[in-house]
């Protein structure tokens, strides 16, 4: 290690909350020329190591203060930071400021802070970096001259660009190291609002802040948008939810387009709902087929059959590892735009080679988890919780006369999960755990029913002694009436219409097994 205490032909400014990896990446500045300055545990580990470091205390002439909150608020550090080469030279040498090359910096953990349980509103506050990012942003402002390292990722790509440069980084990387720093900034100013706006009522637990401030990070420009017209791209969340669709691996395909996206979410929000092997076909945000079965590729026939119409050109979702016999069937049936697994065997990979163009995702298991929805309105932001409201057997109550069989309940069961899919207004029709017809998106709940009985009845397959879900209750009975000339013999719904008592009655008196919900699930 270099220990050389000549007077170094570069300064590197030191002080991290995280510092995995800074001891050698410190080491390698010094074997580059550079000197050491620190603080407090960074320059205690540093020194542990055997590097020579000079204390920002010893550096300002100020011992640190307030248990250490304040260090690095001076002159001599901010001026180094901020000294503009050729245009301040005369005043850093008149304030005896030495000029500082590199500002190697991250942040208190405030954010994994809250997020543990026992954290209080003190702990939080306390973890409120101030030097940090205000050395952030002055190393960050002068790009030109500096260069700001804000993670231990980049470390390895920055001795690259030392070594490539004779220990100088070119200007792009600064800059490029400094976009990264004021991100890094951005992101931690607004998770300190967010936490401390939903606090402003007196509410430790308030799900949505006075303010709502959110970052993103592009995953791809996209073609173009919904239509030709429109441009478009994919961000995701800094820290995106495990299984979700951002986590997802591309094996092979075109580019995902804005739909391509928009429906591959549907597709995997759906089969991720069932705990057996399920099978999801979607096109343009709704199921146009899901089936459950003991093996994928029967669940996928099961699937196709519902609508093999609308299942050209769709995306198809499979909650288990997706085998060669599976995959075979596919492309020999059907043209799809995306298909998705949480694991794929090698043979499945293989035969799938077959067809270039069919964007292969790979997204790790995993259970929903509930997160914040958001929609544009105007100049404005709608914010909810997600729809995601898990129901079984014993939260239901039955209003009908006739009681669902177990086969019943457990299609009831089935088609619910289903209709939480489907745009509304939703009416899922199924039979032993598959789809056999679906009305969506209709302005009438009642054309919705008679859709999805069309649909059954034009793909041949039998809708007697089917149950039927609705994503919102009856508001009259012609709904039930029309599901009782196609055959159906249960009804699941939320319930809640004045005209309740009417519609049980309807159910009651075309024999029909009918349970509410309480819930409601419409999708727009």
């Amino acid at each position: 290690m270099n220990t050389n205490t000549d007077s170094p032909k570069a300064l590197a400014l030191i002080s991290v909350s995280d510092k995995s990896g800074i001891v050698e990446f410190a080491s390698q500045l010094a074997d580059l020329g550079f000197g050491l300055l620190s603080t407090g545990g960074t320059a205690k580990a540093l020194m542990k190591a055997g590097l020579t470091v000079t204390e920002v205390s010893d550096y300002t002439g100020s011992p640190e203060i307030m248990g250490g909150r304040v260090k690095t608020l001076h002159p001599r550090i901010h001026g180094g930071l901020l000294g503009r080469q050729g245009e301040d030279d005369t005043v850093m040498a008149e304030q005896n400021i030495p000029r500082i090359d590199m500002a190697v910096i991250n942040l208190y953990p405030f954010e994994e802070v809250i997020r543990q349980s026992d954290c209080s509103f003190a702990d939080a506050i306390e973890n409120i970096d101030i030097g940090g990012p205000a050395m952030v942003r002055s190393a960050a402002k002068n790009f030109d001259s500096v260069a700001v390292v804000t993670s231990p990722d980049q470390y390895e790509s920055v001795l690259s660009g030392l070594r490539a440069g004779g220990g100088k980084l070119d200007r792009k990387s600064r800059y490029e190291l400094a976009v990264a720093a004021f991100n890094l900034v951005a992101r931690y100013d607004d998770v300190i609002s967010n936490y401390l706006s939903s606090r402003t009522r007196g509410d430790s637990n308030d799900l949505f802040p006075e303010q709502s401030n959110a970052c993103f990070v592009k995953v791809a420009d996209l073609r173009y948008g919904e239509n030709p017209h429109q441009q478009a791209a994919w961000y995701r969340d800094l820290y995106p939810a495990s299984g979700s669709l951002s986590s997802a691996i591309q094996h092979q395909g075109k580019e995902l387009s804005y739909n391509n996206i928009a429906d591959a979410d549907a597709a995997w929000e759906c089969v991720r709902q069932f705990d057996q092997t399920a099978c999801a076909i979607i096109k343009h945000g709704n199921p146009c087929g899901v089936a459950l079965a003991e093996l994928s590729v029967q669940a996928y026939d099961l699937a196709f059959a519902t609508d093999p119409v609308s299942a050209f050109g769709g995306i198809i979702a499979f909650n288990r590892s997706l085998d060669a016999e599976t995959a075979r069937q596919i492309i020999d049936r059907q043209f799809l735009e995306v298909l998705i697994a949480p694991s794929l065997s090698p043979e499945a990979l293989e035969v799938l080679k077959a067809k270039q163009n069919i964007r292969v995702l790979e997204i790790p298991a995993g259970k929903p988890v509930p997160q914040m929805e958001s929609k544009r309105i105007g100049s404005g932001l709608l914010i909810q919780t997600s729809d995601w409201s898990p129901l079984n057997r014993d939260d239901c109550r039955l209003v009908s006369k006739q009681q669902p069989d177990d086969q019943q309940w457990m299609d009831l069961m089935f088609a619910w999960k289903v209709a939480r899919m489907v745009k509304s207004n939703a009416i899922v029709y199924a039979s032993g755990g598959r789809t056999v017809g679906v009305g969506a998106g209709q302005m009438s709940r009642v054309d919705s029913a008679r859709i999805g009985r069309w649909k059954a009845e034009d793909a041949g397959l039998p809708i007697q002694g089917a149950v039927m879900a609705s994503d919102a209750f009856f508001p009259f009975r012609d709904g039930i009436d029309t599901a009782a000339e196609a055959g159906i013999s249960a009804v699941i719904q939320p319930g809640g219409s004045m005209r309740d008592d009417e519609v049980i009655a309807a159910a009651d008196e075309h024999g029909m097994a009918m349970v509410f919900t309480g819930i409601r699930h419409f999708r727009h």
